[in-house]
């Protein structure tokens, strides 16, 4: 894992770490997925690169293909009946960690929006 865009302390990187608890839902050489500490809906997961990159580097530099199909293997094993991606972009967007990363949101019907 590499910290050179990380500019403050980074709970994903430590929950990658093993230094905070993290349910961890799946894993690979690349990618950690985890529960959400907010619970708004019944399944609520963080998909992460287990590199340190900022949400636009995530985007930018291609690793959001491989975020994308471990977010979509994973919603469609534990959200048989559907599911969201949502990526947060800043504090208008409601962005509240630096690491870049997809939630996965479902376990129920969403509505137009959750």
């Amino acid at each position: 894992m590499t910290l050179e865009n990380q500019q403050e302390p980074c709970v994903f990187c430590d929950v990658i770490a093993g230094r905070e608890p993290g349910t961890i839902r799946y894993e690979d050489d690349e990618v950690l997925v985890f529960d959400n500490k907010l619970r708004w809906v019944p399944v609520m997961l963080l998909v992460v690169p287990k590199r340190h990159l900022t949400q636009a580097e995530l985007w930018e530099d291609g690793s959001i293909a491989r975020i994308g199909a471990v977010a979509v293997k994973v919603g469609l094993e534990l959200c048989p009946g559907g599911f969201r991606l949502l990526s947060n972009f800043g504090p208008d967007a409601m962005q509240s960690q630096a690491h870049g990363h997809v939630h996965v949101f479902g376990g129920t019907h969403l509505g137009p929006y959750a």
